[in-house]
């Protein structure tokens, strides 16, 4: 099995070919107006990756990530929309690029850069979600046809994945061991689904293999926890990838839109065909996933730091960590990808002879992880990754959503991981919140009665519980 490994051989995994190009043509020069330079070749991907290939592998996701593409690279896509189904337009696109439907931004940096590469994105960056429409022509920013969110950032996004995956296995055994005693016993079973300390309901296993999902609690009924976006629909660093490169870039990857899902290697029709393959895919998801996790600092200013330890116990004491959990523990560094939740229109597992293999525990950052009694990394992300309701009739302003996204209720959102809060201003799904006080204020539905604690507080608590907050930083 070839592999990419360290030494001579790390760079025949980078072919000096570009785009559309012979494998005879050499590399463009350094000025060649093309962003993509070269092809990585998925072939010579397999197996664990040592630090060396590792870090070869990542520096080229990032020149990807930051790289501004260019109608040369295929960049734009007049005849495809931006739905994360290949779907075609009915009528040519005006304009090549625009804010309505995207093609939106050049670089994947250009939104995605508070207060590094990889960061959060202020609301200039926001980003309009039309998948309630996704195979329809959206040329518009009516409020009924799209909903307006923020650029979140991506730093420890890695982790969250394997949390995501773990945990998927997690309640999917569940649910098999429900099936099977159910069966044995020739009774319905019920059975509580929990994975690292985070319940999502419960679920009746009946004999004839079927299963009532009516008080299955902030995940869908496939269990399977789906991390990324704002309303949690999005499953993995590889989707998410393959689905912002097409609407924010126009740029089509292979795996989606190429010859074996659509009959063609240039879907879009601007002459450009397989503009990014699965290669180059795989190298943007290993620099995303090993992006730092973000840390709680010590501020130098003794009484900021006095203020925050007060603010700590004030957090804890809201009821804040019930979904805000500080931590949630990890099993394994081991990132597969292809990972092993994907479906079609992102390279899946059967796809390859044997996924890549980035394991984060060869980074420096992660060797700092905490780890508890049992040796699992303690992830700091503040968050349960579990959906909840977020607004009621009272406090909506969180629930200022005109359209459900992938049949998730209009004020219905994953928990937002604290972790980087300080660095990631303005708040809120659409950016529009300027101060923590105002977010923790604006919070209802499940979180009602912590805004409702928080709000009673004198103003040295709060002020407090702000003064934590703001030690929750990206440190690139």
């Amino acid at each position: 099995m070839l592999r990419l490994a360290a030494g001579a051989c790390l760079a025949s995994c980078i072919m000096a070919v570009s785009p559309g190009a012979s494998s005879a043509e050499m590399e463009r020069p350094a000025w060649s107006e093309h962003a993509v330079k070269h092809r990585i070749d998925q072939d010579r991907l397999a197996g664990t990756l040592d630090a060396d290939a590792l870090q070869t592998l990542i520096a080229a996701g990032r020149d990807l990530f930051e790289a501004r593409f260019t109608t040369l690279d295929g960049a734009g896509r007049p005849h495809s929309t931006q739905a994360i189904i290949p779907t075609r337009h009915r009528r040519p696109a005006e304009h090549g690029f625009q804010r309505l439907a995207g093609p939106d931004a050049n670089a994947c940096s250009s939104c995605h850069n508070e207060p590094a590469t990889g960061g959060a994105g202020g609301f200039v960056g926001n980003v309009f979600v039309s998948e309630g429409f996704e195979s329809a022509d959206f040329d518009t920013i009516d409020p009924q046809f799209s909903n307006e969110r923020g650029t979140n950032h991506l730093f420890g996004s890695g982790l969250v994945e394997l949390l995501a995956r773990e945990m998927t296995a997690d309640l999917k055994a569940q649910r098999t061991e429900a099936l099977k005693a159910a069966r044995a016993s020739g009774e319905p079973v019920a059975a509580p689904l929990a994975s690292k300390g985070v319940s999502f309901g419960s679920i009746t296993a009946l004999p004839d293999g079927s299963v009532d999902f009516s008080e299955l609690d902030g995940i869908d009924p496939d269990l399977v926890l789906r991390p990324f976006s704002q309303k949690g629909v999005m499953t993995s660093l590889r989707q998410f990838t393959v689905n912002t490169l097409n609407s924010h870039h126009g740029m089509q990857a292979s795996e989606r839109f190429g010859a074996r899902w659509t009959g063609t290697g240039d879907f879009d029709g601007d002459g450009m065909a397989d503009e990014i393959g699965p290669g180059e895919v795989s190298a943007m998801v290993a620099f995303q996933a090993s992006l730092p996790a973000p840390l709680e600092t010590a501020p130098e200013d003794p009484e900021w730091r006095k203020a925050a330890k007060a603010g700590r116990a004030v957090f804890a004491d809201l009821g804040c960590a019930t979904c805000h959990k500080p931590s949630l523990p990890l099993d394994s560094l081991a990132f597969a990808d292809p990972g092993p939740v994907d479906t079609a229109g992102t390279l899946r597992t059967q796809d390859v002879a044997e996924p890549a293999i980035y394991d984060l525990g060869l980074l420096e950052w992660a060797k700092a992880l905490p780890r508890d009694e049992k040796g699992r990394v303690l992830v700091p992300l503040f968050g349960d990754l579990k959906r909840h309701r977020i607004a009621d009739q009272a406090s909506p302003r969180f629930g200022n959503e005109t359209l459900a996204q992938r049949f998730v209720e209009r004020d219905v959102f994953m928990t937002a991981e604290l972790w980087g809060l300080a660095d990631t201003a303005p708040y809120g799904h659409r950016g529009d919140v300027t101060t923590l006080d105002e977010a923790i204020l604006a919070h209802g539905g499940d979180a009602k009665a912590s805004a409702t604690a928080y709000r009673k507080l004198p103003e040295e608590e709060r002020s407090a519980l702000v003064a934590w907050l703001k030690t929750l930083k990206v440190e690139p």
